[in-house]
């Protein structure tokens, strides 16, 4: 039987529907048996429940006070919005360079920073411990700074480099007519264009940053300079063969809750960072 117009449109717009519903229960189910399971302690993390069925609040106590979550979370804090505010601050300047300035080696010094951003850590680990060994960081929140940097500095300064190449030149040429000196055009003109691309790389910084394990496991060594993928890995429970999964959730929870907090607050500017440059105009 041959269907109508809008038979075919109610179709298509139940099976969007339908693959919105299982793409959305895939990507939070996860997130929210966590919280189940934080919420629970005994025999009761172990049963297969679906819905809450106790709430054992003590184990954010216990992952905020007992297992030193909230003085973690201060850490990573301070780390990943350093890291974030230094990269952002080079990453236009240097793309106002890659993108404006004619010079040889340009592409090359492109493709350079490119592929920089390629090398996976374990590669560039024991290099790392010897130059922050080497400048005295060792176990501050310095080291953390410093190795996060580095390997978030060439994808922030390539991405915006190629925002920067969309954006029309007369901008910058009636700056300059009008008198503006180089660092005007770039704070007062582009930074205000380029802020969905900078909130989107800022923000995935962030984010990779504040999940970051082997850098942090291997650059600090005590308790107060642990970053929350530390802390909750190195948890522990009243004997050597109990694993505290409640508190491990709950501390799990609580470190999650920032970024969807973030992604929440700028979501209309990531998705506007996400879409800009597709189209020169």
């Amino acid at each position: 039987m041959k269907l109508t117009r809008r038979q075919r449109y109610l179709r298509s717009k139940s099976f969007l529907y339908l693959a919105v519903v299982v793409t959305a229960t895939f990507c939070v189910f996860p997130f929210y048996n966590a919280i189940l399971t934080s919420l629970r302690s005994g025999q009761d993390l172990f049963l297969p429940n679906y819905l809450p069925t106790t709430f054992v609040w003590k184990n954010y106590i216990n992952a905020l006070m007992v297992n030193g979550i909230a003085r973690s979370l201060l850490n990573s804090m301070i780390v990943a919005t350093v890291t974030v505010g230094g990269c952002l601050l080079v990453s236009i300047t240097a793309s106002f360079a890659l993108a404006r300035i004619k010079f040889r080696g340009r592409q090359g010094l492109l493709f350079t920073i490119l592929c920089v951003s390629m090398f996976p850590q374990v590669a560039v680990l024991s290099g790392m411990f010897e130059l922050v060994r080497f400048l005295g960081l060792y176990d501050s929140l310095g080291s953390l700074i410093l190795s996060y940097t580095t390997f978030s500095l060439p994808f922030t300064v390539w991405v915006l480099t190629t925002f920067m190449k969309s954006l029309p030149v007369e901008l910058e040429e009636a700056a300059i007519v009008d008198g503006a000196g180089l660092w005007v055009i770039i704070s007062k003109i582009f930074a205000p264009i380029m802020a969905p691309a900078l909130v989107t790389t800022g923000l995935l910084a962030f984010v990779g940053s504040w999940n970051e394990f082997m850098f942090a496991l291997t650059f600090t060594i005590s308790g107060e300079n642990r970053t929350v993928p530390v802390a909750i890995a190195m948890m522990q429970g009243s004997s050597q063969y109990e694993l505290p999964w409640g508190n491990i959730m709950a501390g799990s929870v609580i470190v999650t809750l920032p970024i969807i907090i973030l992604v929440l607050i700028f979501q209309k500017r990531i998705v506007s960072g996400m879409t800009a440059g597709a189209v020169k105009g």
